[in-house]
């Protein structure tokens, strides 16, 4: 059975003539009768009765009408809902998303895409960097946010492997136990030297916060009493608030790090900012969701430029 056939079939009941459903169906009398009168073969039971006053269904047909009018909104609603996915309205993406952007800039994006395409669902997770591009390598998500210290070394490794966009910059500031609200604003870089600090630990593989806190250190001459080592840069902030340890953490919206009980402030001199890039798999944008997600995002790194 057809989907053609029901149609055909339901367009005859709801005219009540084979005349006035064919040339509602843009086709000859003679092709549709040829037509129903198959589908009755088809089925085993006759499905209308015809007279000089038109068709009326049998309670088969009237069965068959009910059940076909069903199966065939379905199928509108089916193909309604695919071209939604073509056009890009409609569709799913998967962002594995380090956790300091998952604290603010992440979710204002996905509020102002959910406000012009509802109908995408972004699902988030929040690993380590390094653990994102392997998700992503592997297929589990389709875009990967991360941070890194030098995003044109980042960028010259990875090419020819992923797309990469451009999210901007995030800078760094002073994160003081709450006591130190007295702090001056903005912070001295100096006043780093003989402090105890707490910085997440290094891996090769995405060169992030700590390599760029070392260099601010190395440029201005400070050395640490203590460096702490944390597993990431979340676990350094209990330390933090704690009060055993000061931190020179990432605020990619400059108020992230309001939800923690911390005192921030900027710092002067300035270290270079972290940068917030999105890989995706090469071709990606071919994807309708994706590509309009990946526009928005381009779009916002003139905003988030220091």
């Amino acid at each position: 059975m057809e989907l053609r056939s029901l149609r055909y079939f339901a367009a005859v009941v709801e005219a009540g003539s084979l005349t006035a459903a064919a040339a509602a169906l843009h086709m000859s009398q003679p092709s549709l009768s040829v037509a129903i009168t198959k589908l009755e073969s088809e089925v085993g039971v006759q499905l209308i009765r015809r007279s000089t006053r038109g068709v009326q269904a049998t309670s088969a047909g009237r069965f068959l009408l009910d059940a076909s009018t069903r199966v065939l909104g379905d199928v509108d609603d089916m193909l309604a809902t695919l071209a939604r996915f073509g056009s890009g309205t409609a569709g799913s993406v998967t962002i594995a998303a380090v956790p300091v952007l998952m604290w603010h800039r992440l979710p204002k994006l996905v509020r102002t895409h959910a406000a012009v395409v509802p109908e995408i669902d972004v699902r988030l997770v929040d690993p380590p960097p390094w653990t994102a591009i392997d998700m992503l390598q592997q297929g589990k998500v389709d875009l990967a946010a991360i941070l890194v210290s030098d995003h044109r070394q980042f960028a010259q490794r990875l090419r020819g492997e992923f797309e990469i966009v451009d999210w901007g910059d995030v800078p760094l500031v002073a994160a003081l136990p709450p006591e130190r609200a007295d702090a001056a604003s903005p912070f001295p870089l100096l006043s780093f030297n003989d402090a105890d600090v707490v910085m997440p630990r290094s891996t090769a593989a995405v060169p992030s916060l700590p390599e760029a806190i070392d260099a601010a250190f190395e440029r201005y001459g400070i050395e640490p009493a203590r460096v702490r080592t944390a597993e990431t840069i979340q676990a350094s902030v209990p330390l933090i608030e704690a009060g055993v340890a000061w931190g020179i953490l990432p605020d990619p919206d400059r108020s992230s790090l309001a939800r923690f009980d911390l005192t921030v402030r900027t710092l002067h001199p300035a270290p270079a900012p972290l940068r917030a890039l999105v890989l995706s798999r090469i071709g990606a944008a071919s994807d309708p969701a994706l590509a309009g997600l990946l526009s928005r995002i381009a779009g916002e790194a003139s905003e988030n430029r220091v």
